[in-house]
């Protein structure tokens, strides 16, 4: 009898899991996605922005999501025309954050911020599927030190954050 009553505990405490699954929890009728160019909308006249200025950024960050969608696997990366959906984006802003100060008040350390607007669209139905007017991707980075890294190593590593953060938001609907 305590068998059956430890086989049926187990089995119950078995069958409920939580819920968590590595799988797509987009609809099954979205097989392709289309992303065109990104526009940049950073005002660039605005003094603070103007020395932050990287060079084609919104093409990076275009291409560092479509690889993430590449990788990704659940949708294919399509051209224009016949696609289940269609990403648009525009760049927003990016920043750059001192975060710690050394005793000579020199920066020890940064955080870059690329921010973007995007638009999952439904060119089916010609509606959104959802819309986030600032959407992040970040990266911290040390100056001097055995962690230290360089900036376009650190802007690297906030376009990989930023684009996994897209393509989970796509697929997993969060």
């Amino acid at each position: 009898m305590k068998t059956f009553i430890a086989g049926f505990l187990f089995m119950a405490v078995a069958s409920s899991g939580c819920g968590y699954t590595t799988g797509s929890v987009i609809s099954s009728r979205y097989k392709t996605i289309y992303v065109p160019a990104f526009e940049n909308k950073i005002d660039y006249m605005n003094t603070d922005s103007r020395k932050l200025y990287i060079p084609q950024l919104e093409t990076s960050v275009h291409d560092a999501i479509v690889s993430r969608y590449l990788f990704d696997g659940n949708l294919r990366v399509a051209e224009v025309g016949n696609t289940d959906l269609v990403l648009k984006g525009r760049l927003v802003s990016f920043d750059r954050e001192e975060l710690r100060m050394n005793e000579t008040n020199d920066v020890k350390e940064y955080r870059l911020r690329i921010t973007v607007g995007i638009t999952l669209w439904d060119p089916v139905n010609e509606k959104p599927v959802w819309d986030e007017p600032s959407f992040s991707g970040e990266a911290t980075y040390y100056t001097s030190g055995p962690l230290a890294k360089s900036e376009a190593a650190a802007i690297q590593d906030a376009l990989t954050d930023l684009a996994r953060r897209v393509v989970a938001r796509t697929i997993e609907d969060w």
